[in-house]
């Protein structure tokens, strides 16, 4: 039986009087690839950030967040800053690279940022470059890149603390065709791996039928 990663009870989030999430139920196991979908407004962003600690739930006194067997309730925001550089790894539609530092060195980032060594660092990151097929663009800046070759150097800036858990947003709506075919294929392939978990908000229908479970949101809920 597969180790539950995310355990997550009555997520409510309510912006003034917009309640955007209303009580969301969700367990997900290591080395599941999750895909959610749903209309625009239906509160998929909204859950991914708090899944992934970047944002609260409105807390009432049954609502539960428990991350590689953590209690998120109970960190404060140094020891969540903490918890979510060494265990969760994030992939954005618009990659957030810096465009004044190379490849390398924006993969680099979060592992300086956890106080590995520079050596140790700048090892695993071309090492993931070179696994992504990236080998020959380490030393070159965003704006030099193409736009899947970006997006995957965003994937190596995720991978580069080892963590258990990739959390993607629209990782694929800025891609041709054929790059995104290949990110989603890439997703699968570290999963196998790697044993990380994925969980990925798409309009993709292609991607999120290929994951292992689909979720569907709809009006703050998951309602499949």
């Amino acid at each position: 039986m597969s180790k539950t990663i995310i355990l997550a009870k009555n997520i409510q989030k309510a912006y003034k009087d917009l309640k955007v999430l209303k009580g969301v139920n969700v367990t997900i196991s290591e080395s599941e690839v999750i895909s959610i979908v749903g209309a625009s407004g239906a509160g998929k962003t909204t859950l991914l950030q708090i899944l992934g600690t970047l944002d609260k739930p409105d807390y009432t006194s049954d609502t539960e967040l428990i991350i590689n067997d953590q209690s998120i309730k109970s960190l404060n925001d140094k020891a969540l800053a903490k918890f979510r550089n060494k265990h969760i790894g994030f992939i954005f539609q618009f990659h957030q690279l810096l465009p004044e530092f190379t490849a390398l060195e924006n993969v680099c980032i979060p592992a300086f940022i956890n106080n590995t060594p520079k050596q140790e660092a700048e090892k695993r990151a071309k090492d993931l470059l070179d696994y992504l097929g990236l080998n020959d663009r380490m030393h070159h800046k965003p704006n030099s890149m193409s736009g899947g070759e970006q997006q995957r150097v965003a994937v190596a800036r995720a991978l580069i603390n080892q963590p258990n858990i990739i959390f993607a947003d629209e990782p694929s709506g800025n891609l041709d065709s054929e790059s995104a075919e290949q990110l989603h294929n890439l997703f699968f392939k570290l999963r196998d791996e790697f044993k990380q978990t994925f969980v990925v908000v798409t309009h993709n229908q292609e991607l999120a039928n290929m994951a292992d479970r689909k979720l569907t949101m709809v009006d703050g809920k998951i309602v499949l």
